[in-house]
């Protein structure tokens, strides 16, 4: 039996996660520089140490409603061979590690701006991990 670990966090009360392969770093809330023009998602860029990251707003890419939290966002910097991207989230979860006999594809009740970027969910014991497909965000972003 195969197991992934997954870097999780939460955005509006619902758990996500990215594969702990795709990610690079985490950080709290960066100097963000604004893209005019830039679709609501597009927070901006952030410069990590000379590298670009495009800085995606989940709320708004999930079309969540904002939040009212004054505390800062936190940016989980994910990389794939050629783009580097920042989930801007609510707050950071666990890393956990799950095994593939947990995982289901995406249910249809979740509603299409958010199923699109999954790859599927995990049932956990308390909760559901819905797990993001950082490529098909990325691939997103490219049209």
């Amino acid at each position: 039996m195969s197991t992934n670990q997954f870097s999780t966090f939460w955005v509006d009360e619902r758990l996500y996660g990215v594969n702990i392969k795709m990610v690079q770093e985490i950080t709290k809330s960066m100097n963000v520089t604004e893209v005019p023009l830039a679709p609501t998602y597009i927070k901006g860029l952030i410069n990590l140490r000379g590298q670009i990251a495009t800085a995606v707003g989940l709320r708004e890419l999930f079309d969540i409603k904002p939040s009212n939290a004054e505390n800062g966002k936190i940016n989980v910097v994910c990389k794939s061979e050629s783009y580097l991207l920042s989930l801007v989230v609510d707050e950071v979860g666990d890393v956990l590690e799950l095994d593939d006999p947990l995982f289901e594809m995406t249910p249809e009740t979740v509603s299409p701006e958010v199923s699109k970027f999954m790859s599927g969910v995990y049932k956990l014991p308390n909760n559901l991990l819905s797990v993001i497909d950082i490529q098909k965000i990325i691939d997103f972003l490219n049209v």
